[in-house]
């Protein structure tokens, strides 16, 4: 078992956003397919959704010895998934151009060496196949929270684009998520200093998430919190 101490503060508060991982997953639906790794699976909040999905094989990485455990309990019982506990670029070696999507959520922006961490997922794709990647935005927004749990950075538009077409992707889509969450990440976590909590997630999921994503299906979000983006292995 792999000694990588991660406390998942951030993932333990964000356990409570049901609807904002759903909308998260309403993005991606489009390109998923039946054989998936899903890196970074965490306690596995959004593993169990992916598994609505028509998943034939899901192989759910995880390196946090804290975490691991949580996901194996919450996955148990369910034979079409495979925990591991380790770093994707190690457990890749197994699954040569195996799966059909790879999926990153909140996850890259820990990653020292992203370049080479999306070589390691062209290589597990199959041809045609997609990954889908959510990670924080804005590099003006990066607090001492973010540094606190572990992120090295976050992600500019051109950046992400570059960092996947650089990897012999293809972008499918691309775009900002979460408009309201640039002002609520400004004022209350970079210059009030206070961390998202159970509760404030809570209340944001239920009042806030189900409007905004209304109203960004209709349209096209100027700025947001985060970004998505799809890139597909050439056929």
């Amino acid at each position: 078992m792999i000694d990588f101490t991660y406390e998942g503060r951030d993932l333990e508060a964000m356990s409570f956003a049901q609807k904002y991982h759903e909308w998260i997953l309403s993005l991606f639906r489009p390109f998923l397919g039946k054989r998936i790794a899903e890196v970074g699976a965490g306690s596995g909040s959004f593993t169990e959704l992916l598994l609505n999905e028509g998943v034939e094989e899901l192989v759910a990485v995880e390196p946090s010895k804290e975490m691991y455990p949580l996901l194996v309990r919450r996955m148990q019982g369910d034979a079409r998934v495979m925990c591991r506990n380790g770093f994707f670029g190690d457990e890749s070696v197994a699954y040569p151009e195996h799966f059909d999507s790879i999926v990153y959520v909140n996850v890259l922006e820990h990653v020292e060496d992203d370049a080479g961490e999306l070589r390691h997922v062209y290589a597990a794709l199959a041809p045609g196949g997609t990954v889908c990647i959510f990670v924080p935005a804005l590099s003006w927004l990066y607090s001492e929270y973010d540094a606190s749990i572990g992120h090295h950075r976050r992600y500019g538009k051109k950046q992400l684009s570059k960092l996947v077409r650089d990897a012999g992707f293809e972008v499918a889509t691309l775009g900002y998520f979460d408009m309201v969450g640039v002002l609520a990440w400004l004022l209350i976590v970079k210059l009030l200093k206070k961390s998202p909590s159970a509760g404030s997630v809570g209340i944001y999921d239920n009042v806030i998430v189900p409007v905004e994503r209304i109203i960004e299906s209709m349209v096209r979000a100027p700025l947001g919190k985060n970004l998505f983006i799809v890139g597909r292995k050439p056929a």
